[in-house]
């Protein structure tokens, strides 16, 4: 029987012709039928794919035999299976070029150079976070969305009010966030990416000591699980939106009904309405509404 998997990782390179890794990385996974969102732009490659574990390791040879790839880091971790032995995270394979790998809108000021992001965050291993957080008095800035923080995040940690990842330019240019700029921050996000953007934005912005948890909380997980700064589930880009990394994992989610604990996140159950909500399972299955919409269950 298969073994599925989950694979998440990105990396940057500068590509004279994104359309072209495209068709190469979409006939490679169709060759293994390995399934789940690629995006390419000319930084490079981000993505989240699911499939059998053999394939999925063909996959990640054929993608290192690219000599810009080589270096990539790829993160596992346990995915679903279904009855037939294929795996139930990703139903299709989607693999776009965009202008940018994470949609902050500001294309231009992402600078790139060979495979290193240009003014970035000072990376930290999961080890030298908690050698910095004992040494300095350190915030934590989520680089997520305010429906994946609400159900976990790094204690004491702000949480912008954003949802989505282009609302971003606009809070730090608003001021909320000026007390920070003389602070050590330490960025952080679900596999690293978007903090490998975020970073460089806040420095363009004056912020001047600036961290970024390399491999984001995925690695931060592995490394420590519930047992060290984490508290609660990470949300993560597939069928199963949350995931804990222990038995033993916090309940920090609020409903937005009743206020109970809980890590479930449900879709608005509109096609008119895109919106996530942070919802019990008492409450979704009384058919609670959201808006005037049900919560999809």
């Amino acid at each position: 029987m298969a073994t599925p998997k989950v694979l998440l990782f990105y990396g940057f390179a500068e590509l004279a012709d994104p359309d072209a890794i495209r068709l190469w990385q979409r006939a490679l996974c169709e060759s293994l039928d390995v399934r789940g969102r690629i995006i390419v732009s000319k930084d490079g490659i981000n993505a989240t794919l699911g499939g059998d574990v053999v394939q999925l390791k063909k996959y990640v040879k054929g993608t290192r035999a690219y000599a810009p790839f080589k270096d990539i880091d790829f993160k596992w971790s346990e995915g679903r299976a279904l009855e037939d032995g294929t795996t139930a995270d990703f139903p299709r394979l989607s693999v776009k070029v965009r202008d940018e790998l994470v949609t902050f809108g500001a294309p231009d000021e992402l600078q790139v150079d060979g495979s290193r992001v240009v003014d970035g965050g000072t990376h930290l291993t999961p080890a030298e976070l908690h050698d910095l957080v004992a040494a300095k008095d350190v915030v934590f800035f989520d680089g997520r969305n305010q429906i994946e923080s609400a159900v976990g995040r790094f204690a004491g940690a702000i949480r912008p009010p954003v949802e989505t990842t282009r609302e971003f330019i606009a809070a730090l240019d608003s001021g909320a966030y000026d007390h920070l700029k003389d602070q050590p921050v330490v960025t952080y996000c679900t596999g690293g990416i978007r903090c490998e953007v975020l970073t460089p934005l806040m420095r363009h912005r004056g912020f001047q000591e600036v961290y970024q948890l390399d491999g984001g909380i995925a690695t931060y997980g592995e490394a420590y699980g519930d047992d060290g700064l984490w508290e609660g589930s990470l949300y993560v880009f597939d069928d199963r939106i949350t995931m804990d990394f222990s038995d033993h994992a916090a309940l920090v989610g609020a409903c937005d009904r009743c206020g109970g604990a809980t890590n479930h996140v449900a879709d608005c159950g509109d096609v008119s309405c895109v919106r996530q909500m942070v919802r019990c399972d008492d409450c979704l299955s009384s058919d609670a509404m959201c808006g005037g919409h049900t919560a999809k269950v």
